[in-house]
């Protein structure tokens, strides 16, 4: 148990947090990547006390625990290596033209880190989207000091892998107030550090409603600061009519797997499927339907969220004119040790177009093993779906060549409400790469220009400044004319590593 930071102890981090920034920030590219490898290696020699710990709190299978832990150490290691290239600094060089008239000055340009940056914990990510995941690695690599609050769902897991980062801060001498590890179960503490004038950036993965509540605090600041969110998003799936009439099959046994991977836990998690009323959708839905009642209720991450998605979901089955296609026929538990989360149900239901298009409340996220199928009469109805859609992280077309040459608009409406749009495939599953984009338009996000996976999300705590007619003497080592790290810059136009 962990009692929530006090108003007085978060003063001292901020303070803290505010003058290691002032140090931090001009520590070499190579410090701060070796810092990150130093997390890295202390996070794997956590060992299985690790695992334990994060299994008891989430009720995480210790395989997914296993590969979340090493895909955290790869983003670390990952984005160590793009901190150190420099390619995300986006260094600009326009040298001196003295006789165009007016004589045209020396301008050079990169990013600089913002300042402290506040970390939110989420959820169903313990290890990868939390204490050490990716919005504080790129944080670290930006230039800029981390304060995490835990999430009170794995506080003992958060716990331990910010006493990691510690060590790992120690060992490479890193300013004191380089990271911060607090808890909090009660708002008060979220707002605190949110309004702090100390607090220049903020990284959150969770709900919609505890996403746009920091966003509003942010923006109610003197000072108005960015929030990155992560927060809501059902993920479409549209089944184009050729496809469905030789994949109906396949794709319904696909998509099974997909919704209930992981309790359907995932913010990638296909909630919305959107085909043709007809025997193709028909077929595609018995299969699915038989699918889905072979698959066991798993428990899901903690009480709340178990609450929350029955309550979700019996909502949507409630509204008019949604029917329920298939749920598990393995019954849940009734008989839970205390403390234990519940197992969610797989369940598919079904509406028409119509009905999808006049009810908001079907549109919302039932974060879970669910998914609702919306049965278009045409293609214009389908295309009438797809513009009322809000943002999404993804959108998926089960579609052949001929279906996206003939459906042209409709391609054209799925990619303006996604950051990632998948052909013939499930949303499930995000590579970590430097072209990945996770992120879209809000509500999925609060900036749909930046995404939370890849070294690119390491601008999101940065900011451009220019130097115009600095001597060579006080300029940055990025801009210098010999370049002495090597990194690529855009030098009067032309991308260039040379001096």
């Amino acid at each position: 148990m962990f009692n929530d930071t006090t108003a007085e102890e978060i003063e001292i981090v901020m303070q803290q947090a505010w003058k290691a920034f002032h140090a931090y920030r001009k520590y070499s590219l190579k410090q701060r990547a070796n810092f990150m490898r130093a997390i890295a290696k202390e996070m794997e020699a956590l060992g299985d006390v690790l695992i334990k710990i994060a299994g008891e709190e989430t009720n995480l299978p210790e395989a997914r625990l296993r590969n979340e832990r090493a895909r955290t150490i790869f983003q670390l290691t990952s984005y160590a290596d793009a901190c150190e290239k420099g390619d995300w600094l986006e260094a600009r060089i326009d040298t001196a033209i003295p006789d165009k008239a007016p004589p045209k000055p020396d301008i050079r340009k990169m990013l600089v880190p913002l300042g402290p940056v506040v970390v939110f914990g989420a959820a169903n990510f313990p290890f990868a989207y939390s204490t050490a995941g990716g919005d504080t690695a790129t944080a670290f690599a930006a230039g800029c000091p981390v304060i995490v609050k835990a999430h009170p769902a794995h506080a003992g897991t958060s716990e331990l892998v910010g006493k990691a980062i510690l060590k790992a801060a120690v060992d490479c001498e890193m300013p004191e107030g380089i990271f911060a590890h607090l808890h909090g179960a009660s708002y008060d503490v979220g707002k605190a550090l949110i309004e702090h004038p100390f607090t220049k950036v903020v990284g959150f993965t969770g709900s919609l409603t505890g996403g746009k509540q920091l966003f509003d605090w942010a923006n109610q600041r003197k000072v108005p600061i960015p929030v990155f969110a992560e927060m809501s998003s059902i993920n479409p799936v549209f089944l184009l009519p050729e496809k469905m009439k030789t994949s109906a099959a396949e794709t319904a046994r696909m998509y099974a797997g997909s919704i209930t991977l992981g309790a359907g836990q995932f913010c990638t998690n296909p909630g919305l499927i959107i085909g043709l009323e007809g025997p193709d959708l028909s077929a595609f839905m018995e299969v699915l339907g038989k699918e889905i009642k072979k698959i066991a209720p798993a428990t899901m991450l903690h009480p709340g969220i178990f609450k929350n998605y029955r309550k979700k979901k019996d909502e949507a089955l409630r509204q008019p004119g949604v029917d329920t296609v298939a749920v598990s026929e393995t019954k849940p538990s009734l008989n839970l040790p205390a403390g234990q989360a519940g197992q969610g149900s797989p369940t598919i239901a079904t509406a028409t177009g119509q009905t999808f298009l006049q009810n908001p409340l079907l549109h919302q996220e039932v974060f879970g093993p669910y998914s609702l199928i919306i049965r278009c009469k045409d293609m214009k109805e389908m295309l009438q779906v797809a513009n009322n859609l809000e943002g999404q992280l993804t959108a998926t077309l089960m579609a052949s060549e001929n279906d996206i040459r003939i459906h042209d608009k409709l391609v054209e409406a799925v990619k303006n409400i996604c950051g990632r749009i998948i052909l013939n495939s499930v949303p499930t599953g995000v590579e970590v790469c430097l072209s990945m984009q996770h992120g879209g338009p809000f509500p999925a996000t609060t900036d749909s220009r930046f995404g939370s996976v890849g070294a690119d999300a390491i601008k999101r705590f940065a900011r451009p400044i220019a130097f115009q007619n600095w001597s060579h003497e006080f300029l940055p080592d990025e801009l210098k004319n010999e370049n002495p790290l090597g990194i690529w810059r855009t030098v009067n136009g032309e991308l260039s590593r040379e001096s």
